[in-house]
This record gives C-alpha cells, structure tokens and sequence, in this order.
C-alpha cells in the first residue's frame, strides 16, 4: 500500500513540474534578455516640486543636491526645470539671450505656480544653473527657485518655512504686500524703507502692484527713473480706480522698487509700485477706492 502512495505522490509531482513549464512555454529560455534593458548613465538634472533646505546657489552641483519634500522645513523650493539648446558648448553668461530667456520662463512658470505675480509677495525668484563640470558632462538644465524672505526691501532675509508656496497668492496671505509705513531717508520727501502694517491701522502708504518696464538699460541718472514713476503712476491709478491724467501726480505720491543691477541684467524688468501720501495717513485699503478717497491736493 506505501508503494502505491509514494507512486501515486512521484506522479502528481512529475506533473506539476509539466504544467509549471507549460506555463512559461513561450519564452526562449534565456532568463537574460527578457528583461528590459537599463538606461544608458546620463547627466545629472534636478527636479521640479521638490525643496531645499540649504540657501539658494547660483550653480547646483551633484554633491550639494539634496531634495526635501516641501513640507518639511526648506528655504528653497523649485518650481520648474527647462532646458537649454544640447548644442551650447557652455554655460550661458550674465546678460546673455539664453539666460534672459531662462529667467522670462522661470517667471512666467513661478507666477502660474503661486497664482499672481510673484512680486505681489514677499517672494525671490532666481535662475540656477548646472556647475562647470556638471555642463561638460551634458547637462544642459536651468532651475526656478522661489524662496520666501523676510521684507522686499535691501535688508530681506531668506525665511525657513514649511509648506508648498504652489497657489500661495491665490488667497489673502500674510505672503502678500499691502498696507506699508514709509520711513525717510536723508534727503527731504524721500523714502527710505517701506514697513508692512496691518491696514487697520494708520499708514501712509501701500502696494498697488506690478509695471513691466521696458527693455532699457538700468536706470542711473534722474531722467532714467521718469518712466519708472510714469508707469508706476498708471498702476496706481487703475489700483485705485482714479484718472491717469495729469492731475494724478497731484493725488499721490508714488515709490518705485526696480529690480537690482544684477537682476535687471538678467532679464527682471518688474518694478513693484507704491502709492504714497506724503501729506496724510488713512486707515483701510485704498484699492477701488475711487477719487473721492484720493482727491487731488491743491497744495
């Protein structure tokens, strides 16, 4: 009787060793080449929707490169990736129509990832580029990176925060500029810091927004600076909702806040737009307020 068992069980188990190569019956028999071929070792590329927790770098390397999810503490987050032509032999320099291109993209790209401009907050956007060697190997990207700071004004810090900036202006947000305090430089009826403050309480200024100056050199001397106040005027008085006229000028005043030097040669032509009374404070926005909230002044 155990002999025919111990039969019985080699033939079950000699058949299903059958049906178990049945079963890969149309494969050749090489257990190698089935499988799909790795890809051939590239240059290295950042990613986008990834952050950083290290301070902005003009020139990324390998070695520096350590993403963090964004919502865990960052300074950096980059919000795009582009490619230059494979064609340029080397990185593109300052002023150059390649890197101004960059930065037009990049802008374009950050604006649609926070949902306004990003002047209209207290936001940075720079270019990053692959390092000498990291371009010898092929790599042939540039990087959009936003980064929060502290003031919009020369004395900025960068801000450690947590949390994506992806439809950050969307909203009413404590990113977003508003309500300023100005305080004077030296020289009479100039201003010399903007201080955000809450609208509730009494300023003597505020942000109207965004005008794109033209492609001109940086303004250096006084006449270079009128068509900064003209444009700024014009956004002041859509803002409020009063006559671009020349009656204007005698409504508000108005600070302008262009871009740096180094930026300005790179393609930044956004200059954010105050409105100013030099005269007064109010309490509460003025946007859509309309001429009888800004009257023209007489003297």
């Amino acid at each position: 009787m155990r002999r025919a068992w111990r039969a019985l069980i080699a033939a079950v188990a000699t058949g299903a060793l059958l049906v178990g190569c049945a079963g890969t019956a149309a494969t050749d028999g090489d257990l190698v080449d089935d499988w799909a071929a790795l890809p051939a070792p590239g240059p290295f590329a950042p990613a986008a929707g990834v952050c950083q927790i290290a301070d902005f770098a003009d020139v990324v390397t390998l070695a520096a490169y350590q993403p963090v999810d964004c919502a865990v503490p960052h300074r950096v987050e980059s919000v795009h990736v582009g490619a230059f032509p494979a064609e340029r032999a080397t990185p593109p320099p300052g002023g150059s129509a390649e890197l101004r291109g960059a930065f037009a993209d990049c802008d374009t790209r950050a604006t649609g990832h926070v949902g306004d401009d990003w002047r209209a907050g207290r936001l940075r956007l720079a270019v990053a580029l692959p390092s000498g060697p990291g371009w010898a190997a092929g790599s042939r990207w540039y990087r959009c990176d936003l980064t929060e700071v502290s003031t919009v004004e020369a004395a900025a810090t960068v801000v450690t925060r947590a949390g994506s900036l992806a439809d950050a202006l969307k909203a009413p947000s404590p990113l977003r500029l508003g309500c300023q305090q100005t305080r004077s430089g030296r020289g009479a009826g100039a201003v010399q810091t903007l201080l955000p403050v809450d609208c509730v309480t009494r300023h003597d200024a505020e942000f109207v927004g965004v005008w794109r100056a033209p492609d001109r050199p940086y303004p250096t001397r006084a006449a270079d600076w009128a068509p900064l106040y003209a444009g700024c005027r014009s956004v002041l008085g859509r803002y409020v909702g009063v006559p671009d006229d020349a009656n204007l000028r005698f409504r508000s005043g108005v600070v302008v806040r262009p871009p740096g030097a180094g930026r300005w040669r790179v393609g930044d032509r956004g200059v954010r737009c105050y409105l100013w009374l030099d005269d007064r404070a109010v309490t509460g926005s003025l946007r859509g307020a309309g001429p009888a909230a800004l009257p023209v002044r007489t003297r």
